[in-house]
Formats: C-alpha cells, sequence, structure tokens
C-alpha cells in the first residue's frame, strides 16, 4: 500500500515537490458552475474506479452530500477555497486512504524550511491544542501549556473545522486525533498563508499569557540545506531500529516507523539472527505512530513472526478489469520520461493484465504476493511476541496488527489502531486532476483485507491489553505502555523462577 507517500506527503508538504499547474492556479477564482463540475467529475471517477465506495455510507446519503455541496457553492472560489468545501465530502466516505491532495505548491516554496510552529511539538485532547516539547526553549514555553487561541481565534474553532478534513476509516476516532497534530498547522497555513508571526495565547498552571512567536531568520548555510529538501534530496530518519531491553538479552525490542520496504529485508534478517543467537524469550514489536506502507514487507516481518506456513491478506478486489490500467502511468513525465515509458508500456499493459482475474463469485481481483502461501523463516522467532499500537497505528500496520491478533500470534497492547481491523481499500491508486479546480484526487484501486474473519465492527484493531497515555505521561516522557509490557515478562520470569 502506498498510504505513505499520500499521507507522509501530506505531512512533510515541502520535502518532495516540484512546480505544478496547481501552483499557478492557487490565487486564481473559479466559476460556481465549472466548480461544480469539478465535483461530478470527482463523484463520477469515484464510482468508476472505488472498489467499497458504499461501505461506511449509503448511496442515498453520498447522493445527497453532493447535491447538498454543490447547492452552497454560488461564488467563484480560489482552489484552497474548494479543497475546504469538497474535502469534507470525501471525508464523510470514510475511506481512510481516500482524501484530495492539499493545494500548497507555493508555501510549500516560500516556506524553505524555516520555523514558526514546527519549534514545538503538539498533543492534542478533543478540542484542546497542548505543547508538549519545546526544544529550542522559545519564550520559555513550559510542555504542558494549552495554546488558547491563534490571532485571536480560537483553537477549537479551528480543532473543529480541520477534523471535518481527515478521513478515517469506518467509526474509527483515534486515528484523526493523531494526524490532526501533525496536520493542524499545515492546514492553518493554507487558510492563513505564509505569516512571519503570529500572536498566541496560552494557559499554564491557571495563568494566562500572550505570545509573539516569529518566524526563525536562516543562515546561507541553511538556506542552501531547505532548498536541497525542498528539490527532494532529504535525509530520512532510519526507519528501523533494534535493542535488547535487558543485560541478558532475553528482551528484544524492534520499533518500526514506516513500513518504507526500503532495505527492510537485510534489517530482518540481521535483526532476527542477532534474536536467535541470542536465544531471546521476549520479543517486543513496536508499531504506535506507524502510518503504514509496504504490503511485501509486513509479509516479510510476518514470516519471522509464525511457525506455520500464512497468508497474510485475502484476494484483492477491483471495482473492474480495467481498473489496473487507470494508475496514471506516464503521470510527471518529462519528455524524456514520457518517450521511454511509451517504448515500455505494452509491458506494463501485460503485466497489469496478466495479474487481473476474474473469481468465481464474478468479481475481479489483482494477485499479489501477499495473497499466496509464505513459509516462516528459518530465524523465525518462537518466543512470546508483544506488539504496540495506538491511534497512529495505520493502514499496513493495522492490516498486521489484525492478522497477529486474529492468529493468536502476539499480546497487542496499547490502544485501538487508526485503521481499519477489517482491512481498507489502496494498494495503487488512479490521481484523478478535476478539471476546472486541479486539485488531485487520489483514488484507491485495491481492497485490501487481512486474511482473518471480518468482524464488519468498522472498528479499528482492538488491543488485547487497552493503556492510553495522558498528556502527563507524554511531557514527561514515560511509556506506560511499553513499561506495563515490561513490568508483564517481569512477572512472568519471576513465574517460572518459582
Amino acid at each position: 500500500m502506498k498510504i505513505t507517500f499520500i499521507l507522509f506527503g501530506l505531512i512533510f508538504l515541502w520535502s518532495c515537490s516540484s512546480l505544478t499547474n496547481s501552483e499557478r492556479q492557487e490565487g486564481t477564482l473559479i466559476e460556481p458552475e465549472l466548480l461544480k463540475k469539478d465535483v461530478d467529475y470527482a463523484y463520477t471517477k469515484l464510482k468508476e474506479m472505488h472498489p467499497q465506495l458504499y461501505r461506511y455510507i449509503t448511496r442515498k446519503d453520498l447522493d445527497f452530500k453532493i447535491d447538498s455541496i454543490k447547492q452552497t457553492i454560488n461564488e467563484p472560489l480560489t482552489p484552497t477555497q474548494f479543497y475546504f468545501k469538497l474535502q469534507p465530502v470525501i471525508t464523510s466516505i470514510r475511506e481512510g486512504h481516500l482524501s484530495l491532495m492539499i493545494p500548497f505548491e507555493k508555501l510549500k516554496r516560500e516556506y524553505g524550511g524555516r520555523k514558526l510552529f514546527t519549534y514545538f511539538k503538539y498533543y492534542i485532547k478533543d478540542d484542546h491544542l497542548y505543547i508538549v516539547a519545546n526544544k529550542d526553549s522559545i519564550q520559555n514555553i513550559k510542555p504542558g501549556t494549552e495554546i488558547l487561541s491563534i490571532n485571536n481565534v480560537p483553537i477549537s474553532f479551528y480543532i473543529n473545522k480541520y477534523r471535518k478534513l481527515i478521513s478515517s476509516d469506518g467509526r474509527n476516532t483515534t486515528f484523526t486525533p493523531y494526524y490532526l497534530k501533525d496536520m493542524f498547522f499545515v492546514f492553518f497555513s493554507m487558510e492563513n498563508g505564509f505569516l512571519e508571526q503570529v500572536k498566541i495565547e496560552t494557559l499554564y498552571n491557571n495563568k494566562k499569557q500572550t505570545f509573539i512567536i516569529e518566524r526563525d531568520k536562516q543562515s546561507e548555510a541553511e538556506k542552501a540545506k531547505s532548498q536541497t529538501q525542498a528539490n527532494g534530496n532529504f535525509h530520512c530518519p532510519m526507519n528501523r531500529n533494534f535493542k535488547f531491553l535487558d543485560e541478558n538479552n532475553s528482551i528484544a525490542y524492534i520499533n518500526i516507523k514506516k513500513f518504507s520496504n526500503n532495505k527492510s529485508d537485510r534489517f530482518y534478517k540481521n535483526t532476527f539472527e542477532r534474536i536467535k543467537e541470542a536465544k531471546s524469550d521476549y520479543l517486543i514489536l513496536d508499531i504506535r505512530n506507524n502510518y503504514g506502507g509496504s504490503l511485501q514487507e509486513i509479509n516479510n516481518l510476518y514470516s519471522y513472526l509464525v511457525s506455520e506456513p500464512f497468508t497474510l491478506i485475502k484476494p484483492s478486489r477491483l471495482n473492474s478489469g480495467y481498473t489496473p490500467l487507470k494508475t496514471n502511468y506516464f503521470k510527471k513525465s518529462s519528455p524524456l520520461e514520457y518517450a521511454l515509458k511509451g517504448i515500455t508500456y505494452p509491458t506494463y499493459f501485460f503485466l497489469k493484465t496478466l495479474h487481473t482475474y476474474k473469481g468465481n463469485d464474478g468479481k475481479f481481483y489483482y494477485k499479489i504476493k501477499a495473497d499466496n502461501v509464505t513459509k516462516p523463516n528459518k530465524n523465525a522467532f518462537h518466543g512470546k511476541i508483544f506488539v504496540l499500537v495506538n491511534g497512529g497505528s495505520y493502514s499496513a500496520s493495522s492490516i498486521i496488527s489484525s492478522k497477529l491478533k486474529f492468529d493468536k500470534v502476539a499480546t497487542l497492547v496499547g490502544e485501538e489502531t487508526g485503521g481499519a481491523n477489517d482491512g481498507t481499500v489502496a494498494g495503487f491508486y488512479s490521481y484523478q486532476v478535476l478539471p476546472n479546480s486541479k486539485l488531485t484526487l487520489p483514488i484507491g484501486l485495491l481492497l485490501v483485507n487481512p486474511n482473518i474473519t471480518l468482524t464488519n465492527s468498522q472498528r479499528g484493531v482492538i488491543p488485547d491489553v487497552t493503556i492510553t497515555e495522558t498528556l502527563q505521561d507524554i511531557i514527561n516522557k514515560n511509556d506506560v505502555q511499553l513499561a506495563w509490557v515490561k513490568k508483564e515478562i517481569e512477572k512472568e520470569k519471576a513465574r517460572k523462577i518459582k
């Protein structure tokens, strides 16, 4: 699944995009009739390609929402203004991977990495926004400070508005606070532009204060570094890390920030060789705040966690036999790339067609390696496994969590995952550009279900042991979920000694 490229592409907007037509049109006003045509165009493409459009919303309700939004468009709007109108309708479909891409090109270029809101780390609870880290000690603002307003506008107003812009799977509610804390100031900047300073009203220890926060001034070296990042050449932090948590190496700990599949084979090979060598009895797999990524990587990881052959996912359903050919093969191609792709297109066409088949139920499916039987790896772990999850465990993270729980391979600890227990629509995408606003709507083409008995709960994966963090836990860096697992392991060790 390519959720990583959409979700993280939205979070780190200014790191990996080039000049597009939408950038040139950001300030252009578009007539109402043209915007209404864009609404119809988006809905037509969704009905044409999305394999699970009416799972969480009835056709009648979605038709009503589409008609209603067109009635509210009665004056010219910019693409950004139109985004704020159409996106809440898209999110009402309740398919987490289905979301308009943000029209933010000009601001990304101007931003250049200069800090304003990114001085701090944040936490959202209900309608409240808190600062939980201030690494640079800006204005000596303390962790735990609540931001009450920005430029005299209450934070609750923004939270309620921006919450409607975030897609979540089904009736899940745990994902939104995690993603909203990452996206809050992206949405704010879309609305308010590239501000050099803001006034924030805060509350700490029952005392209200007002601060003026200014955007930092970069050195020439920092500007050069930011420009390099803006051109797409940026350094990403390590996706995965491994360590032992005790002196005798009996507890192995693996943290995976995202399933990028980049160098994952080597990581798992080396890691599980070391765990086997150490004869560890316990493994803690931490996929909290992991927004997902590659099915191939989680299929490989699963092979290190089981003793018997397994099939990770059910056959992936398509809306039709033609949808795999609508993946924008020539998207964002230079003239030379376009020519080269023209030469290789017959091979692409053949492979897509080869992997598409019609099932006995008359529906179309797409062959993926993860829907085949996979054997356990020779270095598979045979001890007790704990998996740490939270509302930021999304997409592929939820797929593997759901499968681990169903197969009773591991004990899940934390909170309900942000992604659905029964799977989602993702895989690969058709990027539809709305003709007049030039907003892009990526439509997932594959219905991906973990190979389990589906619950139809419309919820995330419910952990075996529910433990939630408080604001104070986060400020104090008190990892209550990991602490519970370590304490449980110590209890089990004590019982064995007796």
